[in-house]
């Protein structure tokens, strides 16, 4: 019952290796880094200062030879995914009520050098940014409250000089930080009206440069180059060219002012849906803040002076070059097209864009695919969904490129009734003289002129290894002829991993990095100037933990994050193999408990969604689960765990689910150690349809659990998805559900396809979660079933939580279904007394005061 002011706030940790103990600070909004140096940290305080907040210094103590070995500093947060480093914040940006960089109240911005770990606070900041290069700290300084001379503005630090300069003083609002790569420039935009009740408020764009006296106005809506009608936009993304000579911002149309004289009691609250319309206005209501935003890329050249405005409302996306450097960019316009998303089509119009003049070129029409700008702008390089192959336009047309590979470049594997997607691009050679594409299992060397053959540079296929480039320096924007190239490789058949060196020249030379073994491996990262790499490790069995290795030496363990594991009864995972009932050979992945007896008889639960068996190797946390079965927690308390892996040909998802689930169930129930009669299904989502699908086909389950499903694809195929606000045509036409047709086409499949016209033929017990703010799902799908099942007098529970989503998000209610998923299937599928829930149910009358979950004799 706190206010949320007074909730316990993040807090910030500064580890330095070898030493303790952690200096903290409390009360922390954000915290920042420089993207490219080392040594600095700032970090926003909450406006109420914390008494004796002052971070506690660490004390020297005894450095092992392990963490001599690295010299750097880490920080730490609560939340380890939100360390990103650079400008970044580190708090969501949705656990930040004033929003990213602080809001508008100001606060004290601690700047600490964490080498010496001295301080200096600068006061009422409440936005702050760091140069690439660490040397320089641009802070938006807020009007003190207390001093009536005091303004709002900008200001400089200099870290090395230990100096700051006033850049803006006097303003309403200054947002949008950037600084060039090199330090020596530095933009912001800012609205600086004097006239603090003006309906309209226009923002301007402001450049410092090494040596100014204060920041000058560079460009505003009456600046030349400047299209009529158009301001700079508050919501400007500011970005430097690597050179430093661009400057990217974005624009905006004028709107016209607030009609102020309107009264709220006489405004009719109304949505004209109208049938030109490029987005149903359901998209169109949740876009709303997106669109008020919207702004379109402009550039201004330094060289020549001026603006040139490359984006617009007919050419709203540009994709610019890696480094914001060449002649020409790419712009993409759907315009006119745009109702056919509804249906998952998606075409593009291609235009090549001149930076200096804004003349744009057609490179290609009604393009569906994929566009990739090449490094430096020379190629723009184009995947045709349709051909299944690779084209380049070099400013004079377009030539296909990758005929003379004769393996796909597409998914494989691909099984829904749309045009497969490419594995994707690698990246592209120095001067754009190669670009380097992906099959499934290997990397290709490509030449874009279509002179010289491509070149296979590593060698996957034949051992059905993936081979796939990590990018260890986020600043490599293309590969060079010398280059070492680091791969994660992951076989297919064993779902063995490992991360290996391989010299372009000699693909067939592996040097591994880290072991080829049965381990899931995730973060990899590697020491700027010499061969030091940490990683983390993980199984089925032991949880993710960091390891230290230069590539040659055995690797040494340097964590021990989750001891407790010991504790507890876990479990193992293996793959399994069995022919489904379409003759093909099948895979999934089955889990049993740490304490597997064979002579006994296990019940067994079986999760599925599509493909899941890479998972083989993947630790999962026994956390309470959005609403998909908690694996290890049933496990841990005896039961087995199948996953099997499904195939789909299209407008037959039901029957392709029944012959990979049900023919692995079938295998896996002349195990002796298989309790045969007690097998239960649980899916979520596309997941939870499937489970419909098996229990209107089999009676061989016991129990079954769906959450969020679909049970009618005629209502759901009219439906809304309320997270996005886009309708669900796509979802049956082009995508997931598979059915390939639209209904007037084949109606039948639609019927066949059904789980609501089949529940007659239902004799298993089923549990629907089904919740009222589901975003994907509409929730009147699991009404339609509930209430069906009810009147055919099937044995039917649903469960909806008040205002959640299609994936439990409240961590209460992740802990409420896993307790009665435990109670639902023990009482089925172990012969355990039942919860009262599930005999009695609970009435409206006692919603909020009792929860049904004791035990009934």
């Amino acid at each position: 019952k706190k206010k949320p002011e007074d909730l316990p706030k993040d807090s910030i940790g500064v580890v330095e290796l070898g030493k303790e103990p952690v200096a903290k600070a409390a009360k922390v909004r954000s915290y920042k880094t420089p993207q490219k140096a080392a040594g600095w940290v700032a970090y926003l305080k909450e406006k109420e200062p914390v008494p004796g907040g002052k971070m506690v210094g660490p004390t020297q103590k005894t450095v092992d030879s392990l963490k001599r070995t690295i010299d750097s500093l880490v920080l730490l947060v609560t939340e380890i995914k939100n360390v990103k480093g650079g400008n970044r914040d580190g708090v969501d940006a949705e656990d930040d009520p004033a929003g990213a960089g602080g809001g508008n109240e100001g606060s004290d911005l601690v700047l600490r050098k964490l080498e010496s770990g001295e301080q200096k606070v600068f006061k009422n900041v409440s936005d702050y940014y760091f140069s690439a290069n660490g040397q320089k700290l641009m802070m938006k300084i807020n009007r003190s409250g207390r001093d009536s001379s005091s303004a709002n503005g900008v200001v400089l630090y200099d870290l090395v000089k230990g100096k700051w300069d006033t850049l803006v003083k006097g303003g309403n609002d200054f947002k949008g930080f950037a600084f060039s790569e090199d330090g020596t420039k530095a933009a912001f935009v800012a609205e600086r009206d004097t006239a603090t009740k003006a309906l309209q408020k226009f923002y301007q764009l402001y450049l410092y440069t090494n040596g100014d006296d204060s920041a000058r106005l560079l460009v505003d809506k009456t600046s030349q180059g400047m299209k009529l009608g158009m301001t700079v936009s508050e919501h400007s993304y500011l970005s430097f060219s690597k050179s430093g000579n661009r400057l990217f911002f974005g624009t905006a149309p004028i709107t016209p002012p607030k009609d102020t004289s309107l009264v709220d009691i006489d405004l009719v609250k109304l949505d004209i849906w109208h049938y030109k319309d490029d987005f149903l206005q359901t998209q169109q209501l949740n876009n709303l803040s997106q669109e008020l935003r919207r702004n379109y890329t402009a550039v201004y050249d330094f060289r020549a002076n001026k603006v040139e405005q490359l984006g617009s409302k007919d050419f709203p996306t540009i994709i610019p070059t890696a480094e914001g450097e060449g002649s020409y960019f790419i712009a993409i316009t759907d315009t006119g097209r745009r109702v056919a998303r509804q249906w998952g089509e998606s075409k593009t119009d291609v235009y090549s864009i001149n930076v200096y003049t804004g003349e744009k070129k057609l490179v290609k029409r009604n393009h569906e695919g994929t566009f990739y700008p090449s490094s430096t702008g020379k190629y723009i390089l184009l995947y045709d969904s349709k051909a299944k192959n690779y084209a380049v336009w070099n400013g004079k047309g377009l030539k296909v490129i990758s005929t003379a590979i004769k393996v796909p470049l597409y998914n494989e594997d691909h099984d829904t009734p749309s045009d497969p997607y490419p594995y994707g691009l690698m990246g592209w050679h120095q001067g754009d003289s190669f670009v380097y594409v992906y099959d499934r299992y290997d990397a290709w060397k490509v030449d874009p002129e279509a002179k010289k053959a491509p070149r296979k540079i590593t060698a996957g296929r034949a051992a059905k290894v993936q081979y796939r480039n990590l990018k260890l320096d986020p600043e490599e924007r293309f590969f060079t002829s010398d280059q070492v190239f680091y791969y994660r490789g992951f076989n297919e058949q064993n779902k063995n991993s490992f991360v290996a060196r391989v010299n372009a020249a000699k693909p067939t030379s592996v040097d591994y990095i880290t072991p080829n073994e049965a381990v899931a491996y995730d973060l990899f990262l590697k020491a700027r100037d010499k061969d030091a790499f940490v990683y983390s490790k993980e199984t089925y069995v032991t949880s993710p933990d960091l390891y230290l290795t230069n590539g040659t030496a055995a690797p040494v363990k340097f964590s021990n994050l989750n001891p407790q594991q010991a504790t507890y009864n876990w479990g193992t995972s293996e793959l399994y193999r069995w022919t489904a009932f379409n003759g093909k050979a099948a895979t999934g992945v089955l889990y049993k408990p740490e304490d597997f007896d064979a002579t006994k008889k296990y019940p067994m639960i079986i999760y599925f969604y599509e493909k899941v068996s890479d998972n083989l190797h993947n630790y999962i946390d026994p956390a309470p689960t959005p609403s998909r079965l908690n694996i290890p927690f049933f496990v841990s308390r005896g039961y087995l765990v199948f996953t099997p892996d499904i195939s789909y040909t299209k407008g037959q998802p039901a029957r392709d689910a029944y012959n990979y689930i049900v023919s692995g169930a079938q295998a896996l129930s002349k195990k002796k150690w298989v309790d045969s009669k007690n097998i239960g299904i649980q899916g979520q989502s596309w997941g939870g349809y499937q489970v419909l699908a098996l229990i209107t086909r089999t009676g061989m389950f016991k129990a079954a659990w769906a959450g969020a499903p679909v049970a009618n694809m005629f209502s759901a195929y009219g439906g809304i998805r309320w997270e996005s606000g886009v309708n669900r045509q796509m979802q049956y036409e082009r995508g997931q559900s598979r059915i390939g047709y639209t209904v007037w086409e084949k109606p039948e499949l639609y019927i066949e396809n059904s789980p609501l016209f089949q529940l007659p033929k239902v004799t298993t017990p089923l549990v629907i979660m089904a919740n009222d703010a589901d975003g994907a799902v509409p929730w009147y799908q699991g009404i339609e079933l509930f209430t069906a099942m009810r009147r055919l007098n099937k044995p039917v529970w649903m469960l909806n939580y008040n205002g959640e989503a299609h994936n439990l998000v409240e961590r209460k209610n992740r802990k409420d279904i896993q307790i009665r998923e435990q109670q639902y299937f023990d009482w089925l599928l172990k012969g355990e007394k039942p919860a009262r829930w599930i005999t009695e149910g609970v009435p409206a009358v006692k919603k909020g005061k009792t929860w049904g979950m004791e035990i009934v004799d």
